[in-house]
């Protein structure tokens, strides 16, 4: 066994800058080439809502890219040929876009959704996992939040350097906007990654032979607190992602907003968001040597938070104008932004740590599954994100069908992903991340292991 020190927080900060990379292009994809499809092209919605729903399906397939980094003992080769695949599948999406209506284009939009799909599995996941395994614990709720932050920051920065550079439009223009945000997220992943990796922290000295990945995710399986946090994971996301399409119509059909009004209803949210991670990743850093707990305790304070500012807009759906929208948007963007950061910490400490179940051959100990851990929680993650804008805008519109009053159909989607934060808050409860203030495996040193 190999031993490692913690990156410090010029390595965190590194890994950080990738995530916004990788943040980057996704939203340029997703966002950006979205409104050109229906407003420039005038395409129905469905076509790039679909192409989203199947990035995320793509993603399924997380855990056997996991597993690819964990048997190749090296995550960084996987993180830029990950990003690889999403700068040129970002690329190709620009181009297929300009191609559209046309059949060519379509293929083509499928061909670059998948590599983007795939691109954000690969390098995502062997990126948390790169921090799992080499982050001190005291200092992975702040590494989480940081980490985030960036992306949001890189999120933001695209959106307002690319939005500029597109005025006036035009289908050259945005293919070479595409092509610019392409290659600077991919020279910003090789920066970010260039050496920071080293040995890589897991050697298996015995000769004997990895286990297969269907073994290994069996493996894995039998532990019971991989199947609680994969369920949790999958119920908190769902509930997290429902109110993202039904929020800014909720604003417009019953406060009566003005599309620029519900646009800066959405900053306000975003606002609470990063002040919520801000939060976690100050008190993090203080505190954050008090164990595993500590990040399970405030990912529980999240979720019911998130669940008590939701029942605030089921009163604001009932009072109507008398009620303070934004105060209350605020709150559940503060609420998430404590979920997500702490849930993201909780993650790293329990994917950095060993478990029942995890004695196939070869097994190296804790960090040398923390690819195929993370990535069974990426797919659950996937799943619950294209599946929770779907549910919440359905649910709306089945409500307004059933229901004599708008109102009543918003109280009834507000309600229900209410009741999923209190029950992802009960299932995170009894996911026990026991001595997760001990070094990973990949962190102690040959003589103490």
């Amino acid at each position: 066994m190999t031993a490692q020190l913690p990156l410090g927080w010029g390595g965190i900060v590194r890994l950080g800058l990738v995530q916004s990379a990788i943040g980057g292009v996704v939203a340029l994809t997703t966002s950006t080439l979205n409104r050109v499809m229906v407003v420039e092209y005038a395409l129905p919605a469905v076509l790039p809502a679909g192409l989203v729903a199947w990035h995320y399906a793509i993603q399924l397939v997380r855990p056997l890219w996991g597993h690819g980094s964990d048997s190749g003992r090296a995550r960084t080769p996987w993180i830029i040929g990950g990003m690889a695949c999403l700068a040129l599948g970002g690329l190709l999406a620009a181009l297929a876009t300009v191609m559209l209506p046309g059949i060519g284009g379509l293929l083509l939009a499928v061909l670059a959704f998948t590599m983007i799909g795939a691109g954000v599995g690969a390098s995502g996941t062997s990126l948390l996992a790169l921090l799992a395994v080499r982050v001190a614990p005291d200092r992975r709720p702040a590494a989480a939040s940081l980490t985030w932050i960036l992306m949001i920051i890189g999120i933001i920065i695209t959106a307002g350097v690319s939005g500029a550079l597109l005025d006036p439009f035009s289908p050259v223009r945005l293919v070479w906007v595409a092509a610019g945000v392409a290659t600077v997220a991919f020279v910003v992943t090789l920066l970010g990654v260039w050496g920071i990796e080293g040995t890589p922290a897991i050697r298996d000295e015995s000769g004997a032979p990895r286990p297969p990945f269907a073994a290994a995710l069996r493996d894995i399986w039998t532990d019971r607190r991989a199947r609680r946090f994969t369920l949790f994971v999958f119920v908190s996301m769902l509930a997290y992602s429902m109110q993202d399409l039904i929020l800014e119509p909720f604003a417009g059909l019953i406060f009566g907003f003005t599309p620029g009004q519900s646009t800066s209803l959405a900053g306000v949210q975003h606002g609470g968001v990063l002040l919520g991670m801000v939060l976690v990743g100050v008190l993090g850093n203080r505190f954050g040597a008090r164990g595993g707990g500590w990040m399970v305790n405030w990912t529980i304070a999240g979720c019911l938070a998130s669940a008590l500012a939701l029942l605030g807009l089921v009163m604001a759906a009932q009072v109507g104008l008398g009620w303070p929208l934004k105060p209350t948007v605020f709150a559940l963007g503060f609420a998430n932004g404590v979920f997500a950061v702490s849930a993201i910490g909780s993650m790293m400490g329990l994917a950095g740590q060993g478990g029942a179940g995890q004695g196939g051959a070869g097994d190296g100990g804790d960090g040398d599954r923390a690819g195929l851990r993370l990535g069974l929680w990426g797919a659950a993650q996937a799943i619950a994100f294209g599946a929770g804008g779907f549910v919440g805008a359905a649910g709306v519109d089945a409500g307004r069908h059933v229901f004599a009053q708008t109102g009543s159909a918003f109280i009834a989607v507000f309600a229900v992903e209410a009741l999923l934060f209190v029950l992802a808050a009960a299932l995170v409860g009894r996911v026990s991340i026991a001595a997760a203030d001990a070094y990973p495996m990949a962190l102690v040193t040959e003589g103490q292991a």
